[in-house]
């Protein structure tokens, strides 16, 4: 390698003046490195880091170990699940990859084992779109002649007590439409039943929760999400309690939907500020403006309705009663 005159090489005796073999300079690399890591401790260096105040490390995330699930002291199963689809819409995208981990936890929300991980690939009936390419890193080629196995699938799942997905809205549905075993499940947020903001993290996409966690990984496929997911899901914050206890209590509410059917007009903003979103009847729900909220509260926000947007005492908004078995269709 020449040496220009505006740069020099470290490992050389004499900077600047002339080209080194590059058997030498190898050697001599190979020489430097080793003198590093003799004596070289990774953990006390990043505690020093951290003790300084001035760095923040970030670790590798290394996946929990698979025991039996007989193995496990913890009584109780769920499932993390995340899907790579070609598309948002489920009535025509397909799914390319699911990932699902399962693990053990107890009735106060601690969490035990891994005790099963499935993944599998998926040819689609068409080109994957190079925008999902881009995103996921997942092209024609990986998933030419891959089926997802629904029977090893379904093994993992049918004996669940909790489905997870980070934005179960959007995996549900898919998930369904891969499998019936998926359809009688209880499913749970971890986008929109913990409060994210409370804990201390500034925002709820998992690449924040994760980096804030003090981790890093693999993002935007399947099993590695979940795997950093349940991380997240198992360390305490702040208060000492971790997020998938609050997602347990979280899941466990039922809560109701409200459609405020033939709403006047010019309400819709009072609506939209509330935060009342827009249905235009084409997934099967009415069209019409409508929120979802705890069941405790639902009360308060009839009686909103009566008196501030239809102006009628006896109104009777259309209402939907929602468990975690119903949630996220």
């Amino acid at each position: 390698m020449k040496v220009s005159s505006g740069q020099f090489d470290l490992f050389d005796e004499a900077p600047g003046y002339r080209e080194v073999p590059r058997a030498r300079l190898k050697a001599r690399q190979v020489r430097v490195r080793a003198e590093q890591d003799r004596g070289w401790d990774a953990e006390a260096a990043m505690r020093r880091l951290e003790e300084s105040g001035d760095y923040r490390v970030l670790r590798r995330l290394v996946p929990r170990p698979i025991i039996l699930q007989s193995q496990s002291a913890f009584p109780r199963l769920a499932v993390l699940v995340d899907t790579e689809t070609t598309g948002l819409q489920h009535t025509r995208d397909e799914v390319i990859e699911i990932g699902a981990v399962a693990f053990t936890y107890d009735d106060e929300g601690k969490v035990g084992d891994v005790v099963g991980v499935y993944s599998g690939l998926r040819q689609p009936s068409s080109s994957i779109p190079p925008e999902i390419t881009r995103l996921t890193g997942i092209t024609d080629e990986t998933v030419a002649g891959q089926t997802i196995d629904i029977a090893s699938l379904d093994a993992l799942i049918e004996p669940a007590d909790l489905i997870i997905a980070h934005n179960a809205g959007f995996d549900r549905p898919f998930c369904e439409k891969l499998s019936p075993a998926f359809i009688p499940k209880a499913w749970a947020c971890s986008v929109s039943e913990i409060r994210w903001a409370d804990r201390g993290f500034e925002g709820n996409k998992l690449g924040y929760l994760v980096g804030q966690s003090g981790l890093f990984h693999e993002g935007h496929r399947a099993t590695d999400d979940c795997h950093a997911l349940l991380e997240v899901l198992s360390r305490p914050t702040d208060d000492g309690t971790t997020p998938f206890s609050e997602l347990l209590r979280s899941s466990a509410c039922a809560r109701v939907r409200i459609f405020a059917g033939n709403a006047p007009f010019d309400m819709k903003d009072h609506l939209k500020a509330r935060g009342y979103r827009w249905s235009d009847g084409s997934d099967g729900r009415p069209k019409a403006w409508w929120i979802e909220l705890d069941e405790e509260l639902y009360d308060a926000e009839l009686s909103y309705l009566r008196k501030e947007i239809y102006r009628w005492d006896d109104a009777e908004p259309l209402s939907v009663r929602l468990t975690a078995q119903d949630r996220f269709r």
